[in-house]
């Protein structure tokens, strides 16, 4: 039969580090620091095999997996020398997720299960503590009722809050026992009032009930939202960990406490993280009280202190990775209750990475694949201008818990959040406290504000996870979520209103401020050495002006793989001579109009190549329809029929005629020069005198020439001896002084590629429109629609955001084969946002594409992306 359930403890222990796939992440360390001899409270992890049978089982758990539960809990109560439920000295029991990759505070949890109106007694008797006891028991009222019953936590939540401003308290810790005692009949009457059912009394049926309530936390949408966020898939649900309790909140011998075997927020090889005496650790990540500096523990129980910092250490070699650790102390003694990969901000990932290989505990492709391409847009976003944060109105300081910079409206609820950013507004999301609901709200927000809570509290992980600015435990601010506003001293600051976060130092500043681009450390230059001493994609930039180009140059970008000549039609006089050239009645006037461009475009090229020096620079001719160059609102017609001494009714009878009912399939691209030649001969002429002039002056100019929207290679054709008729009049070769290319947009071009290919010499894929024509999406459209398709699983991601692979991607590969199979050194690259997102990037390097072309800002997140790719390839 199989094994869906495995013990461990000390003396025997099923599993080991290599099962996260069986045990998930928690289940299958505790196994390992078992095995490494590490004091941890024994139990056993339930597979995520059986997860996958419940689901089957219609959200039960099948005998078969109930059996072996239930053997296992023999195992553990002789393990213990104690039974759950026993009337004279209980087993109490906690009951965790644990998936295969981290999941933090994403999926439920059930502590000391197994007490009820008889086993507390036994609890009271056997701890001398009855405050202890009664509050176990309304900690297990509370979250049972919530996890496993569906009853919502802000009603315990209120009780409690009523019963400390009845007893004139204001932490937990000063509710006596018989303040306790009450608030659990109030539990219990608030699980009979809001179920109709009483909280159940029998320790096997609360264990057998939590279970299934952590399996089905494995579809609750917080946690479905946190996969498809982070971009989780393939897992087969959720482990669950049943753990014999230890108890932090047992006089002030006993506490809690979250570490980490170095800074998560900088990278320093420091232990840090947080404890409380008197606690149970949710205290600590639900951020209900403020926790203390991990150092400060050794002046309050050394040597427990220095046993955990003996084990953090220890930890980290065998892991050879930062580990995030929980800890519990009960009366003096230490237990390890999880260690896991520690969430770090993208900075201290680089700065881990690359220390460590350093120290000789991993190598250069390990730190490489450290550090996830992705976390790197959070270096690449920008800080606060120093010199204007000066004169800055810094109204609250709290813990500088994600560093960066957020500028934003304020909003009060997740919900808000995600709507004003659904809208296009900027918002930073200010709560008491968060809490999984709100990963949605988190994820739109540009920041995260909240009044409680520590380094290690729930929004200060998941904000570092996500790479956003937060700044936690701000207790400077009065949060009145249902009334939106918050309160500083004298400051109200309502819904809507302007604020900045820095959360590097972790001040809250009134209003906007201004933001400027980042410092990137000596590591990040150094993990970059690396990626590129081991990816073969060539990593170029999509850049239309000197700026661009050179801010993509200091990120290590190596030429252009597009520049959108058009972009630089709409400036100033330039606007004014393409309109002339739409208005024009005959080929005469269009060449005049066309010749007041060319010196504009000419110097435009030549700002690129003394940039580019020694890099090619791939220049896409005109591609937009024509109508997108006129004005669309009355007051501009007017304008522009008096600039131009034009009769109104004239500019917009062509309008008219140039209306398109699909442009996006009309008259645009190659077409343009097809109909007008003399378009894309200007542009030539403007192109090839920029190279010449730019090698005059020592620039080795390298322009390749893009011809965009072919469907046909007599399309391709009739535009290239366009150019070389151009090329010739200025006695240049193909091939040395220039090169001519068509980008591959259409799936015609891709389907006739080996065509194409005896023609041209490069292509480039357009995934942006091949993916439109392909998939019979609108860019423009289907943001209606597809994010419900993404839900729904239609697609696993939107494919205008990662490449479609088993569509768009298969004609990607036809083109690339049939390319080859005429021309098998033809160069091949990719332009547009797909290329710069690590899966997309993986892809292209799968299929043998030379380059990848992507935004300035993401050349670095592309570059490690093609490292990545060669690792894993191996």
């Amino acid at each position: 039969m199989e094994k869906n359930v495995y013990f461990f403890g000390a003396g025997k222990t099923d599993g080991n580090q290599s099962m996260k796939e069986e045990l998930g992440g928690k289940g299958a360390n505790l196994a390992e620091m078992a095995n490494l001899g590490i004091n941890v409270p024994p139990g056993f992890t339930i597979s995520t095999k059986a997860c996958e049978l419940f689901y089957e089982s219609n959200k039960t758990l099948p005998l078969n997996v109930l059996e072996e539960i239930h053997q296992n809990l023999e195992q553990l109560e002789s393990s213990m020398g104690k039974k759950l439920g026993d009337i004279n000295d209980p087993l109490l029991v906690s009951v965790r997720s644990g998936a295969a990759i981290s999941m933090p505070g994403m999926m439920d949890t059930v502590l000391n299960l197994g007490l009820n109106d008889t086993t507390i007694q036994a609890l009271i008797q056997k701890s001398n503590n009855p405050r202890f006891a009664y509050d176990a028991y309304r900690r297990l009222l509370q979250m049972f009722g919530d996890v496993v019953m569906n009853v919502s936590h802000t009603k315990f939540e209120h009780a409690l809050t009523k019963l400390k401003e009845t007893k004139g308290v204001k932490y937990d810790t000063e509710l006596n026992s018989d303040d306790l005692k009450s608030l659990i009949e109030s539990y219990k009457q608030i699980i009979k009032e809001t179920t109709g059912k009483d909280f159940p009394q029998e320790p096997i049926e609360q264990l057998n009930m939590a279970v299934s309530a952590v399996f089905s936390s494995w579809n609750n949408n917080r946690a479905i939202s946190y996969r498809r966020i982070n971009k989780i898939h393939g897992l087969k649900g959720t482990a669950v960990n049943v753990q014999s309790m230890v108890f932090g909140n047992m006089g002030e011998s006993s506490g809690t406490g979250v570490c980490f075997t170095r800074d998560p927020s900088t990278g320093a090889k420091v232990f840090y993280g947080e404890y409380l005496m008197n606690a149970q650790g949710e205290d600590v990540v639900a951020g209900t009280r403020t926790p203390q500096p991990l150092d400060t523990l050794n002046n309050v129980m050394t040597n427990c202190y220095q046993e955990l910092t003996a084990i953090m250490d220890k930890l980290e070699k065998h892991y050879t990775d930062m580990q995030d650790m929980e800890f519990t102390i009960q009366e003096g003694k230490l237990y390890i209750l999880q260690t896991r990969t520690g969430k770090r901000t993208a900075h201290a990932a680089v700065k881990i990475a690359v220390d460590m290989e350093q120290e000789g505990l991993i190598n250069k492709e390990t730190a490489i694949l450290r550090v996830q391409p992705d976390q790197l847009d959070q270096l690449l976003h920008k800080q606060l201008d120093a010199v204007a944060k000066q004169e800055a109105e810094i109204v609250a300081k709290g813990l500088p818990a994600s560093p960066g910079a957020a500028v934003g409206q304020v909003v009060f609820n997740a919900d808000d959040a995600k709507k004003w950013a659904d809208e296009g507004k900027i918002v930073i999301l200010v709560r008491t406290e968060t809490s999984p609901e709100d990963i949605e709200g988190m994820h739109a927000a540009q920041g995260i504000l909240t009044s409680r809570g520590g380094m290690t509290s729930h929004a200060a992980v998941v904000a570092r996870g996500m790479g956003k600015c937060c700044v936690a435990g701000c207790d400077d601010v009065l949060i009145k979520e249902n009334e939106r506003f918050m309160q500083v001293a004298d400051l109200k600051i309502n819904e809507g209103d302007w604020i900045t976060l820095d959360g590097s130092t972790g001040e809250v500043i009134n209003g906007k401020m201004p933001v400027v681009d980042p410092e990137l450390k000596s590591e990040f230059k150094t993990l970059m050495s690396w990626a590129d001493e081991v990816k073969t994609l060539i990593v170029r930039t999509n850049a239309d002006t000197p700026y661009d180009s050179k801010v993509a140059r200091d990120f290590g970008a190596e030429g252009i793989g597009l520049c959108r000549t058009e972009h630089m039609f709409f400036e100033g006089d330039r606007i004014k001579a393409v309109r002339e050239m739409i208005l024009s009645k005959d080929l005469d006037g269009r060449k005049n109009a066309l010749a007041k461009l060319k010196p504009m475009q000419k110097n435009d090229f030549k700002g690129l190549f003394e940039v580019m020096s020694g890099h090619p620079v791939v220049i896409r001719l005109l591609d937009p329809p024509l109508h997108e160059f006129l004005p669309k609102e009355d007051e501009d017609i007017k304008t522009m029929a008096t600039e131009m001494n034009i009769e109104v009714n004239k500019i917009k009878d062509l309008i008219k005629s140039l209306h398109e009912f699909n442009p996006m399939l009309g008259f645009r691209g190659c077409r343009l020069a097809v109909r007008y030649p003399e378009i894309g001969e200007m542009q030539a002429q403007a192109i090839l005198e920029a190279a010449v002039e730019a090698k005059q002056q020592g620039h080795d100019a390298q322009p390749w020439i893009e011809v965009p929207l072919i469907g046909d290679v007599k399309e391709f054709t009739l535009v290239k001896d366009i150019i070389e008729n151009v090329a010739n009049g200025l006695n240049l070769e193909r091939g040395r002084d220039y090169q001519i290319g068509t980008m591959i947009e259409v799936p015609r071009a891709a389907l006739t590629a080996d065509e194409i290919a005896k023609e041209t010499d490069f292509m480039s894929f357009g995934t942006n429109d091949l993916t439109q024509m392909g998939c019979g999406f609108s860019r423009d459209d289907s943001g209606k629609f597809l994010s419900e398709y993404v839900e729904k699983g239609i697609y696993a991601v939107d494919p205008f955001q990662s490449i479609d692979q088993q569509g768009i991607g298969e004609l990607m590969k036809i083109c690339v084969n049939k390319a080859r199979s005429i021309k098998p050194d033809i160069h091949i690259g990719i332009c547009g946002e797909h290329a710069g997102e690590p899966v997309s990037v993986e892809f292209c390097h799968k299929i043998g594409l030379n380059d990848v072309s992507c935004s300035p800002y993401r050349v670095p997140i592309a570059r490690l992306a093609a490292a990545h790719a060669v690792i894993k390839g191996k």
